[in-house]
């Protein structure tokens, strides 16, 4: 089998190749690449794999012109710089000792040692630089075309080796599992088993496949089994995975593209900013969600107050927990609310207004205004300013 995928016949990839090989080393595309090009997805990253020792990928990149990092050098990977773009170069490895994150590896194994310590069978899949696909293990190709996302030997293991993978094997599910066939129960079971590892894991890397795992066309199904094996609750307190298949039906129904805080404020999590370190901008974006989708606003004002776009994101929301789809005259009711500008500021208030009471009157005119639909205009608005008793 051969892929023709563009990124197999880029320039600065083969560049990193040849290099290597003119030192008499194999190199082979690997993994997440791979995966993709079988599948008919792009690829981001582009890895090789390769029987040359670090500091040989170092020496041959050097002599090609090629600037290299070291990125994880104590892993056996360099990152080799082509075209401006990087190539992550790792060497063929085997595990000798794991202690959840901290691996103790041996480089210089064999093609099938360096497939045997990865995550997945569709992971474990290299290709040669004209784009012939080898499957050391003999389970990937096959894997793939079934939507079967299996763990690489005994599913236990592979997490004790690192306790990410729990996460790993979710998100690899929600993009690249067959809904119809279910989840691997092995793999669900050790997910199950080894809880507590998730307890090493930073909120930063926790949060990152979240991201990663909620952003898929359809990740309810992965959702649901990571409820049911009790990984969702650990990582998220207070979460519910019932909303969710509902709000991906609202969602295609509207057109609405996937988003991973609309559906991480359907499930509802206590203190899910901090707990998946979202960013300020994410968790002031989470909070809007969440309170307007609670608050009993009308339509149009959650437009106005919203805007358009996370406006059409609470009402989805909304019609996901009352089990149906968005109304279109709500819809148009909050876009008309988007649309529409306060018609006074500041400085169309009398002078006399000083300090607190300018915001003041902004206010309770503002809320006037939205009370009464949007029709009052800036005279009829400025009309409800009492004034002031002389001399004051």
């Amino acid at each position: 089998m051969r892929i023709t995928a563009d990124w197999v016949q880029d320039r600065d990839a083969q560049a990193v190749l040849a290099a290597i090989m003119a030192g008499g080393h194999a190199a082979w595309f690997v993994g997440g690449c791979v995966r993709n090009a079988l599948i008919g997805a792009g690829a981001s990253d582009i890895d090789i794999a390769t029987d040359a020792m670090p500091e040989q990928v170092i020496a041959l990149a050097g002599r090609a012109g090629l600037r290299t990092v070291a990125t994880g050098i104590d892993h056996g990977t360099v990152t080799v710089i082509a075209g401006g773009r990087p190539h992550e170069v790792t060497t063929f490895r085997r595990d000798v000792e794991t202690r959840g994150r901290h691996a103790t590896v041996a480089f210089g194994g064999t093609l099938h040692e360096d497939a045997a310590r990865r995550d997945f069978t569709m992971n474990a899949l290299y290709a040669a630089p004209d784009g012939t696909v080898c499957d050391p293990l003999g389970t990937g190709i096959d894997d793939i075309a079934a939507g079967r996302l299996r763990f690489i030997g005994d599913a236990g293991t592979r997490i004790r080796e690192d306790y990410l993978r729990i996460l790993r094997f979710f998100r690899f599910h929600a993009w690249y599992g067959d809904p119809q066939g279910g989840i691997d129960a092995e793999g669900l079971a050790a997910c199950a088993a080894e809880l507590d590892g998730l307890e090493g894991l930073s909120r930063e890397r926790i949060g990152s496949e979240m991201r990663k795992l909620l952003g898929a066309p359809d990740p309810a199904l992965a959702v649901a089994a990571m409820a049911m094996a009790g990984v969702l609750l650990r990582i998220l307190p207070g979460a519910g995975a019932q909303t969710l298949a509902v709000l991906v039906h609202v969602e295609g129904a509207a057109g609405l593209a996937p988003d991973w805080i609309r559906r991480l404020a359907a499930l509802g999590a206590e203190e899910a900013a901090d707990r998946l370190r979202l960013s300020r901008a994410e968790g002031r974006r989470l909070t809007r969600l969440t309170c307007a989708m609670e608050a009993d606003l009308p339509a149009q004002e959650i437009g106005y107050r919203l805007g358009a776009e996370d406006g059409a994101d609470v009402l989805a929301l909304r019609a996901a927990m009352a089990g149906q789809e968005i109304d279109a005259n709500a819809l148009a009711r909050m876009r008309d609310g988007a649309a529409r500008v306060f018609p006074l500021r500041a400085a169309d208030l009398p002078p006399a207004l000083k300090g607190a009471e300018i915001g003041a009157t902004l206010d309770r005119l503002e809320a006037d205004w939205i009370a009464g639909g949007f029709a009052a205009d800036r005279e009829a608005l400025l009309s409800r300013i009492a004034p002031l008793p002389p001399g004051a």
